[in-house]
């Protein structure tokens, strides 16, 4: 019988082993599932629309208002964000650039890292103090990270790009062009959009220090967005569930109450701008009309889903992009730092590049030269650079949202009807992190300040 056992064990791992299953995964085939997460956290409805366009006032609902009335709903917090971006974007970036790492393929690495940063900067910018130094250490036996403040993670992101810069400028191996869905296997735009992330979350901390010289390097001497067609977007399919998430809310799920906002339709209208007509569709009596934040309108006869302008044609398309970072952000961030004399260049140059970009993308290239001739004119103002983002930050939700806590224009009243008196200034965190790491939450509050939308995080400050 021993020696019947004996034999039975014999070569099992050889016979048993499937030829078919693979032992370990080619770093580059990670790419697609993590940019594609990262995407769909991003222009989900309840984090894209809810959290993002609604608070920054670009659209309203006719229904369905709690969220618009900031009113969050901790499953969003904890599934969609919390556990999406840790789990499906930066835990999976990470095992990326470590495999990466195994194969001696450097261009891999950069974007692990890069999808990496990216993850942990919306992360901090919703909620503040995040975990980040211990976040990937379970392996080291870590079960309760630390929560760390922006400023240390800041100082970290920023190292982490200047790594994956320096490993994209050395051209040693390669990126998997078939996995790569936001490049395409172009390394040389992988590294412009790394630099031209730095600079963006430089400008998001340049009211805390003095960021001046970092933001001169980039400009004068670092690869960086230069037209639409280095921006780092992601191109939607046709069919659900690999089309636009604003397309697959709105149509396939028939989310119609999401509208356009009275201060976005005020404002193009102001400035004769044409974009008006691209962001919102006629309502039923033919009138491009908004919806101010907040109020009830179901029943409601003043604002319903008739009267109310819809969300227009041309940004409810399967193929949208998903944008990451854009080239007319890039040119308006370019434009606030030159003004401020934070670097070199002329911040009209930089305005009028921010300009075109978007009336380009937005198929109006034709109407840019009489824009500048009137409203859109240059005036040296910052408010005026600040507003121009952000209607280039249109569906962009929590982007849009993040500017305007930034720079606080353009000038915002709270919804009508809100449960608290301010537009809020972060996310709370998810109620499962007061039992499972309550040591480390219960650190971050004493630190940061009570766990509410209102807190204001370390850059607002």
């Amino acid at each position: 019988g021993l020696f019947f056992t004996v034999s039975c064990d014999k070569d099992f791992e050889d016979v048993n082993t499937n030829p078919n299953d693979a032992i370990s995964v080619p770093s580059g085939l990670l790419t697609a599932d993590i940019v594609r997460n990262a995407g769909n956290i991003m222009y989900s409805s309840f984090v894209g629309a809810d959290m993002g366009s609604c608070w920054s006032q670009q659209w309203a609902k006719v229904n369905y208002e709690e969220e618009a009335r900031y009113k969050i709903r901790n499953s969003v917090m904890e599934g969609t964000i919390w556990k999406g971006m840790y789990e499906d974007v930066i835990s999976d970036a990470y095992s990326m650039e470590q495999l990466a790492i195994e194969e001696g393929n450097s261009a891999s690495q950069a974007v692990g890292i890069i999808m990496q940063v990216y993850g942990y900067a919306f992360l901090t910018d919703v909620f503040g103090m995040v975990p980040f130094s211990e976040a990937m250490s379970s392996a080291d036996g870590i079960l309760d990270p630390k929560y760390d403040n922006q400023e240390d993670i800041y100082n970290g992101l920023f190292e982490m790009l200047d790594n994956a810069n320096t490993l994209l400028a050395e051209g040693t191996g390669t990126i998997n062009p078939d996995a790569d869905i936001l490049y395409q296997g172009n390394a040389a735009n992988w590294q412009k959009f790394a630099n031209s992330l730095k600079f963006r979350m430089l400008m998001r901390i340049s009211g805390k220090k003095d960021v001046s010289s970092d933001l001169q390097e980039i400009a004068s001497n670092r690869a960086i967005f230069t037209s639409n067609s280095d921006e780092a977007k992601l191109i939607y399919l046709d069919a659900n569930p690999n089309a636009n998430p604003i397309y697959e809310s709105l149509v396939y799920r028939s989310r119609f109450e999401y509208k356009i906002n009275s201060v976005l339709v005020t404002m193009l209208e102001n400035l004769n701008d044409p974009r008006l007509e691209v962001f919102a569709e006629p309502n039923s009596d033919g009138e491009i009309r908004g919806k101010p934040s907040g109020i009830d309108a179901v029943p409601n006869d003043d604002y319903n889903y008739d009267n109310v302008s819809a969300i227009g044609a041309f940004y409810v398309d399967p193929n949208l992009p998903g944008f990451f970072m854009s080239y007319s952000e890039l040119m308006f961030l370019m434009a606030e730092a030159a003004n401020k004399g934070y670097i070199t260049g002329s911040d009209e140059a930089y305005y009028y590049n921010g300009l075109k970009a978007s009336f380009d993308f937005n198929g109006l290239s034709g109407d840019y030269d009489a824009y500048i001739a009137g409203a859109g004119t240059y005036t040296g103002s910052l408010q005026q650079i600040a507003e121009q983002n952000w209607l280039g930050l249109y569906c962009q939700g929590v982007e849009s949202w993040t500017e305007w806590r930034r720079t606080g224009f353009p000038v915002l009243e709270p919804a009508i009807e809100a449960v608290i008196d301010e537009i809020p200034s972060r996310y709370s965190y998810p109620a499962i992190e007061q039992s499972v790491n309550a040591d480390s939450y219960d650190a971050a509050v004493s630190a940061q300040g009570a766990d509410l939308l209102s807190t204001k995080i370390w850059w607002m400050q």
